[in-house]
């Protein structure tokens, strides 16, 4: 999957502010900007859906290196003996997503969701093979199926070295833990580029009221995809001087890719999360991204509960649950993110003081 233009690389890289990676970048809400009419859980992050384990391993090196692992478990058992509901989603389908069609044709996923770079979606799939293979009661299984996604971070790596090793895997999914996430440029991603900016790993949740069933519904994303960058419906892009089809001689592009990972503890089936997959996509819309032709946009849903699924009439509110909590985990990814120094230079991070300037003159900060 082709990242960017090699010209617009170019155009994004330069000098990096050591002040600005060093200072602590808040979350979009700790602004005061709340994303929808839903509240979130208490972490806001994929981890408040219960069992829901995170883990990531960052691989930087020389200035040269910049990528990374971020393995998401349903839960802390064998996977692959007690499987879940899940569902594969495909936006625009530019990408190596291992393991989707048996996702999809069964209805259930049967191992930990890998994130990583596009090149090393082979090194990923045989260590999660090994390590699902190594399971006890596993051993007699004669075939696994490892989901695998990825993003292409080669504008801050040297993607062509595929630089992830089976340690790196292992231990991400080893060492994923429930609490807190890690966001920014961590993990898978550490290398990525998201609107011109310096993309990564973002994370929101949202929990329904009581009345409309009480579940949670959590999301993460691997931020590396183009377009027109809108927060909360101001277009900051635009304001920034950095956003697609910006004019004839400094064309930026929208390609890129974007992995949602969806989680949530309602009882949905493989058809419901199908159908909430596509939900996380007008996220991903809000935000700005047309899904341009060279953008891998994948949604990866699946739920916890092993209950008989609800009935159509109750998902509607688990709908605008993904669609904000998407929106949000992509702006917490900006936020987050610190800038990155890779073989040509550095991509900077999304300025804090000037967006904020851009979401005051909109109305969006209270």
């Amino acid at each position: 999957m082709r990242r960017l233009l090699t010209l617009f690389a170019c155009a994004l890289i330069c000098r990096a502010d050591s002040s600005s990676a060093a200072e602590v970048r808040p979350h979009i809400r700790d602004w005061g900007v709340k994303i929808g009419v839903l509240p979130t859980g208490p972490l806001n992050a994929i981890t408040d859906v219960p069992g829901v384990r995170v883990g990531q391993v960052t691989v930087s090196k020389d200035g040269k290196i910049n990528t990374g692992v971020t393995a998401v478990l349903p839960h802390a058992g064998n996977l692959f003996r007690d499987k879940v509901p899940a569902a594969v989603v495909v936006g625009n389908a530019f990408g190596k997503l291992a393991g989707a069609l048996q996702v999809n044709e069964l209805g259930e996923l049967e191992s930990p969701i890998i994130l990583t770079c596009t090149l090393c979606v082979g090194k990923a799939w045989d260590a999660t093979a090994g390590y699902l293979l190594s399971l006890p009661g596993n051993e007699n299984v004669r075939s696994v199926n490892p989901l695998i996604a990825e993003t292409n971070d080669g504008v801050l790596s040297d993607i062509r070295r595929r630089p992830i090793s089976e340690a790196d895997v292992l231990r991400a999914i080893r060492e994923a833990r429930v609490g807190p996430v890690e966001e920014g440029s961590v993990g898978a991603g550490r290398g990525t580029v998201a609107f011109g900016f310096k993309g990564g790993i973002g994370t929101a949740s949202r929990r329904l009221p009581p009345n409309l069933g009480g579940h949670t519904l959590g999301v993460l994303v691997q931020t590396n995809f183009g377009g027109i960058l809108t927060i909360a419906g101001a277009p900051v892009g635009q304001a920034l001087g950095r956003f697609y089809l910006q004019d004839e001689l400094r064309h930026t592009s929208a390609d890129g890719s974007i992995i949602v990972v969806l989680a949530t503890d309602a009882p949905l089936d493989h058809r419901l999360l199908e159908r909430l997959g596509r939900r996380a996509l007008l996220g991903v819309g809000r935000t700005g991204s047309p899904m341009a032709n060279g953008s891998g946009d994948f949604v990866i849903s699946f739920s916890t509960s092993k209950s008989p699924p609800l009935p159509n009439e109750k998902v509607s509110p688990l709908f605008e649950a993904a669609v904000e909590a998407t929106e949000e985990a992509i702006y917490n990814s900006l936020f987050k993110a610190t800038p990155v120094r890779g073989p040509s230079g550095t991509i900077e991070a999304l300025p804090l003081a000037e967006t904020r300037e851009v979401l005051k003159r909109h109305g969006v900060l209270p």
